[in-house]
C-alpha cells in the first residue's frame, strides 16, 4: 500500500475572520490536484505544508516525520510557484543554484547538476541568460529546473500554469508528467482549473469554505455529483 507522503493531523488555523480546518493524508507518488473556488483556502493548505503557514493546532507530517515547527527550507519539499520567483538581475545558472545552496557555494558537480536540470527541462545552454529575456513558458521551466536540483521528495506547485495561454499550459503539463515519472516524487499541484485536474491529477482534494469536501481520485472527483459546492465550482469554471 502507496504510504502518505504528507498528512495534517487536525490542523487548524485562523486568519482574520476565516477558520481553515484540514485532516488528511495525500499518499506518496502520486499527483494529487488540490481545487475549489478563489478564498476557499487552496493557497493557506499548500502554505500550511511548505512552512509559511503554522497551525494553531494540529501536525505536519511529511514523509513520517514530524515538520509542524520547521522553516520553509528546513522541509523536504520544492516549490514552483506562478510568478516563477526568479531574481532578476541574476542569470539562470545562479537562479537555479540558489534552489542548492542560498548562499551559492557551489561546487563542480553542483553546476554540472544545474547544467542538466536546465537540459531536462528544454532550456540547455540558458545558463547566462536574465529572466527578462525569456519567454512565460520559459521561465516557468526555470522554476522547474530549480526544483528538480533541489531533488526533494515532494514537489508543490501553486496556480504554476494559471498566466499562461493554453498552448503552454498543455506543454508545461506534459513536462510536468514527464519529470514525475523520472523522478518519482510526490506532487502536489494547487489550481482552480478541471483542465489541470483531468490532465495531471491521480487524486483530488477539493476545499470549500477552509474544509475539505472532498478527497479521492479523479473520477470520484469528476463524476461526483451530490456536492452542492463541487457542482457550483465546475459550473463556474466551465463557464469561464
Amino acid at each position: 500500500m502507496t504510504h502518505a507522503a504528507i498528512c495534517l493531523d487536525h490542523v487548524a488555523l485562523s486568519l482574520g475572520t476565516v477558520d481553515f480546518a484540514f485532516d488528511v493524508e495525500i499518499a506518496s507518488q502520486k499527483i494529487t490536484a488540490v481545487t475549489g473556488a478563489s478564498g476557499s483556502g487552496k493557497s493557506t493548505f499548500l502554505n500550511l505544508i511548505a512552512g509559511f503557514e503554522l497551525p494553531a493546532n494540529g501536525r505536519v507530517l511529511l514523509n513520517g516525520a514530524d515538520a509542524t515547527q520547521l522553516s520553509p527550507g528546513e522541509r523536504p519539499v520544492s516549490l514552483v510557484f506562478q510568478d516563477h520567483n526568479l531574481f532578476a538581475h541574476l542569470d539562470l545558472a545562479t537562479n537555479i543554484g540558489l534552489g542548492i545552496d542560498p548562499a551559492l557555494r557551489l561546487k563542480a558537480a553542483d553546476r554540472a547538476a544545474i547544467t542538466h536540470a536546465l537540459q531536462r527541462v528544454g532550456l540547455g545552454g540558458f545558463e547566462h541568460r536574465k529572466p527578462q529575456s525569456l519567454s512565460g513558458g520559459e521561465k516557468q521551466r526555470a522554476a522547474f529546473a530549480r526544483a528538480l536540483v533541489r531533488d526533494k521528495p515532494v514537489l508543490l506547485l501553486d496556480e504554476p500554469f494559471a498566466a499562461l495561454d493554453p498552448g503552454l499550459r498543455a506543454s508545461m503539463a506534459d513536462l510536468l508528467l514527464t519529470l514525475h515519472r523520472e523522478t518519482g516524487n510526490t506532487v502536489l499541484i494547487v489550481t482552480h482549473d478541471p483542465r489541470d485536474v483531468e490532465r495531471l491529477a491521480d487524486d483530488v482534494i477539493f476545499i470549500d469554505q477552509g474544509k475539505i469536501h472532498l478527497h479521492g481520485t479523479k473520477a470520484a472527483f469528476l463524476q461526483d455529483e451530490k456536492s452542492e459546492a463541487l457542482q457550483s465550482f465546475l459550473g463556474r469554471a466551465q463557464n469561464q
